[in-house]
């Protein structure tokens, strides 16, 4: 299954919101680069509440942030003003490494100082992957998303079930 280890994300975890951004930058992590829709809010939802306080915290802390996605800039720019401003690439053509690469250039720093935060596997981690980045899958926000990725969702379980033997057989060699 090593084709398949090209799309597992470096880590798996239940929410964007949920995460342990102190953790990443005291691994030394000072940029993070995320999806928008399902990743911050419901797909094609503005930015609420919990997603601008979001982003207060991570000011706080130091962190510089950039959204990837790929719609049109109207949708990207209207989110990332709500959101206090952050920079941001549009119609990215994900899993293209090239809109990765921009959004690491975009902040300033290296690659090896920036984590990638998405909900889908075959556009979001593994256009992190190509790019280099460290990546994290985050479960998507809403069930509700357009018929493409729904499709998109079966494969995915398939990817994630062989993630999680291939985690569990890691956690059981380290005992």
């Amino acid at each position: 299954m090593a084709v398949l280890s090209a799309f597992y994300p470096d880590e798996y975890r239940d929410s964007t919101f949920t995460l342990d951004y102190r953790r990443m930058y005291d691994r030394g992590y000072r940029g993070i680069i995320y999806d928008i829709d399902n990743t911050l809010v419901p797909h094609g939802a503005p930015a609420d509440e919990r997603a601008i306080r979001h982003f207060e915290k991570l000011r706080e802390m130091g962190y510089r942030f950039c959204l990837i996605s790929n719609n049109k800039e109207p949708r990207v720019a209207s989110f990332a003003g709500d959101i206090g401003g952050a920079f941001y690439v549009y119609d990215a053509h994900k899993p293209s490494k090239k809109a990765y690469l921009k959004a690491v250039e975009k902040m300033g720093l290296p690659g090896d100082q920036v984590f990638f935060v998405g909900d889908q596997i075959f556009t979001d981690v593994f256009g992190a992957r190509r790019a280099g980045l460290y990546s994290i899958l985050v479960k998507p926000i809403h069930p509700k998303e357009e018929i493409q990725i729904v499709l998109k969702r079966y494969l995915e379980k398939i990817v994630l079930f062989f993630y999680s033997k291939q985690k569990s057989q890691k956690n059981g060699k380290n005992s």
